[in-house]
């Protein structure tokens, strides 16, 4: 009698878990880091209260994050690597955040002052613009 092949389960990480939480807050402040953000700037991308953010920038990360944070943090995440593809010179990547841009987007202003805007949806268009630009996702 055959036996069904077993498929073996990939390891699927637990997003939930303080550890994957500590792992994506530390790729987002070096991100900040290198866009040069304030401290105000990052805890408004991040959406979370002061006490919280400067407990995960310490590193104290007592539990995973939320549905909403995860969702900032992938935004924030693809548009770096989207500006890693588009512009390959990292000074030149990190400086487009903050440099004023003519599409009707951002009107004039930067992509930092669109993010900055509030709403999940405002990072979700930036990462859609340069998606965009570079031929749509990879």
């Amino acid at each position: 009698m055959a036996h069904p092949l077993e498929t073996p389960q990939a390891h699927v990480p637990d997003l939930t878990s303080a550890q994957a939480a500590s792992a994506a807050l530390r790729t987002f402040f070096r991100i900040a880091e290198a866009w040069g953000l304030s401290n105000e700037q990052q805890r408004q991308l991040l959406d979370c209260g002061r006490s919280t953010f400067y407990e995960w920038k310490s590193g104290r990360v007592k539990r995973g994050l939320d549905n909403a944070t995860l969702e900032r943090l992938s935004h924030v995440f693809g548009i770096h690597a989207a500006l890693q593809v588009l512009l390959p010179v990292p000074e030149r990547a990190h400086a487009w955040v903050k440099r004023e841009n003519t599409a009707p987007l951002f009107g004039g202003k930067s992509a930092l002052d669109r993010m900055l805007a509030g709403q999940v949806s405002d990072l979700y268009v930036v990462r859609q613009y340069l998606d965009a630009q570079r031929g749509g996702w990879s």
